[in-house]
């Protein structure tokens, strides 16, 4: 790549290297800042695992008087989980951990409440039946990593297991994880740092200490519209339905996205930065996301260092749901196995074997092994929705037409 270069447009200075081919991308990313759609925000790609775009700019204060830095790391909400699964797939391919066989083999309190033969499979794929717990926890356990896994342990499957998809919003992180640390002795976090981030030098945690405080920058909520006066207009259908339940905890929906209850800001406390949320709270840069997918979209090796190897990523992005979700009001969503696999609602480039995983506001990291590309990218501007942003998936369709 060139050397580091500085922009600066409308107040906001851009700084970093991308190679030439991929100007348009350079220039998407400089007119979601001048659009209004970012305040901080850094995007990055590799191609056959090297390095051709490395951006960062604007500010990581909403007063914009602290610049993004290089090695700024901000929060990417659901982004985590393909963190997650790749520890999980690790596990899968050395044969401590078998997708096909009962959770409760490894987790015998999981056996509760008919679930003894619910597969490991269905935690991957949003299967299980599990994205919410019913009984009302108290405040701050989220941070309670043995009260979340053992009221998940407790609690019965909202549907037939294997019946339906439905995304475990925050649930994921925790069936998955206690997985891990019930396979490995090692807790999620911890072991995607030694056997994942370390290894490929990822800045990317799942809990961290104060020490990186610093650099961390908070994350803002998405801006709401402005109120003329006029009401609102109500949303009709599946989508609707989604949105009231969202805010009655006593629905499956409003319990999935708000049990335990969450206090406004506490997604940018050091609470919320040292727990292990594992569906939730990874915090990292774009360059980090890039590079570990760089490692997947060429086969789980970089620079001699492998990850995973190709046969497991192979059967980790089989279909193996794809339909109306559950939880998300009927939204179509594409699952593989702990990863949300290409579709039109969250085109990752124009190759049907793309797969990775993108975060509430926006952020999103992917692979493409048919390009052979790993793409980053995180903010800390949130926007509206689920799965990714219309900025996050500009550039990623300019980066796909310059190859």
């Amino acid at each position: 790549m060139p050397a580091t270069t500085t922009t600066t447009t409308t107040r906001t200075p851009i700084h970093g290297s991308c190679d030439s081919r991929f100007a348009k991308v350079r220039e998407t990313f400089e007119h979601n800042f001048a659009g209004g759609l970012e305040v901080g925000a850094a995007v990055a790609a590799t191609l056959d695992g090297e390095p051709v775009i490395d951006l960062w700019g604007g500010h990581l204060d909403l007063g914009r008087t602290r610049e993004w830095q290089r090695d700024t790391m901000v929060n990417t909400y659901s982004t985590t989980k393909g963190m997650t699964a790749i520890c999980a797939h690790r596990l899968i391919e050395q044969g401590k951990l078998d997708v096909d066989a009962p959770v409760a083999q490894y987790w015998p309190e999981f056996a509760a409440a008919g679930k003894q033969d619910l597969p490991v499979r269905y935690l991957l794929s949003h299967q299980a039946g599990l994205p919410a717990v019913a009984e009302p926890l108290p405040a701050g356990s989220l941070y309670d990593w043995d009260a979340m896994t053992a009221a998940l342990a407790a609690q019965k499957p909202w549907w037939t297991p294997g019946t339906k998809h439905g995304y475990h919003a925050m649930t994921f992180g925790f069936l998955v994880g206690e997985l891990v640390r019930r396979v490995s002795g090692q807790s999620v976090g911890n072991y995607f740092r030694e056997h994942i981030a370390e290894p490929l030098g990822a800045d990317f945690y799942i809990g961290f200490s104060d020490e990186h405080d610093a650099r961390t920058s908070d994350l803002f909520t998405a801006p709401r519209p402005a109120s003329d006066g006029a009401a609102v207009p109500q949303i009709e259908g599946p989508l609707g339905d989604m949105m009231r339940d969202m805010n009655d905890p006593t629905t499956m929906t409003g319990a999935a996205f708000g049990n335990p209850k969450s206090v406004d800001g506490a997604h940018n406390s050091r609470e919320w930065r040292a727990a292990e949320i594992p569906a939730a709270n990874g915090h990292g840069t774009a360059r980090s996301l890039a590079r570990i997918y760089g490692a997947l979209s060429r086969g789980g090796e970089v620079d001699g260092v492998r990850i995973l190897e190709r046969d497991t990523i192979e059967r980790a992005i089989e279909q193996q749901a794809f339909g109306p979700d559950a939880v998300l009001g009927g939204l179509p969503m594409r699952f593989g196995l702990g990863f949300m696999l290409r579709q039109d609602m969250i085109p990752l480039g124009p190759n049907p074997r793309a797969f990775g995983h993108p975060g509430a506001g926006g952020s999103i990291g992917f692979a493409d092994p048919d390009a052979g590309v790993g793409f980053g990218f995180v903010m800390n501007q949130m926007q509206m929705g689920l799965v990714g942003s219309a900025g996050a998936f500009a550039m990623i369709g300019a980066l796909f037409e310059a190859l």
